[in-house]
């Protein structure tokens, strides 16, 4: 994620965000995830935010590697959890064979149309063979900002699983919902799970 504004209100409602997605114990999607993992296995919470779901996955016995764009949010999950997450955009993912899982909820729908491919072979590329990716996301079509001023890029279910067999992930898993976010709105969404 790059996009000034997004991260401004980021940085604005981190507090917010934080108590709006306040989970204690792992919902069935991050239980499933940390389940497919080996024990002790490295993890990449790409956008972690205030580094809730990092926090269990820590807790779970994963080692976990933590990235957001917000000061805010890393200044968060250092104090909240003690994650020491970094501050990095999407664009500083060069790893090669190292993690095996990427965590990706909820902050790819911040990535321009054009660059979702490129992070996804990044993601593909940061990933042991047989790694887990789980990627979450609002389903639509189009970009737009919300009434908060964050951009996002919606994607159908179709066009998501095109993009992840075209870079090289086998998909394993989906389900979809419905669920009101921080600006009160009520969005689908989509929830894919992906081997490399």
């Amino acid at each position: 994620m790059s996009d000034p504004e997004t991260i401004a209100t980021y940085d604005a409602r981190a507090t917010a965000y934080a108590e709006h997605f306040s989970n204690t114990a792992p919902d069935a999607d991050l239980q499933a995830f940390i389940d497919a993992l080996p024990d002790g296995g490295d993890v990449l919470d790409l956008g972690c935010g205030p580094a809730h779901s990092a926090a269990m996955m820590q807790r779970a016995g994963l080692c976990v590697t933590a990235w957001d764009a917000s000061a805010e949010m890393v200044a968060l999950a250092r104090r909240l959890h003690g994650i020491e997450a970094e501050q990095k955009t999407f664009d500083a993912l060069e790893y090669q064979q190292t993690f095996d899982g990427v965590w990706a909820n909820f902050s790819l729908l911040h990535a321009p149309r054009q660059d979702f491919r490129r992070h996804l072979k990044a993601i593909h590329a940061a990933l042991k063979n047989g790694g887990l990716l789980h990627l979450g996301l609002k389903t639509g079509t189009g970009s737009k900002r919300d009434t908060l001023g964050r951009l996002y890029t919606f994607f159908t279910p179709t066009e998501l699983t095109d993009h992840l067999h075209s870079t090289g992930f086998t998909p394993i898993a989906s389900r979809q919902g419905r669920e009101v976010g921080l600006a009160g709105t009520e969005d689908p969404f989509i929830i894919l799970r992906a081997t490399r």
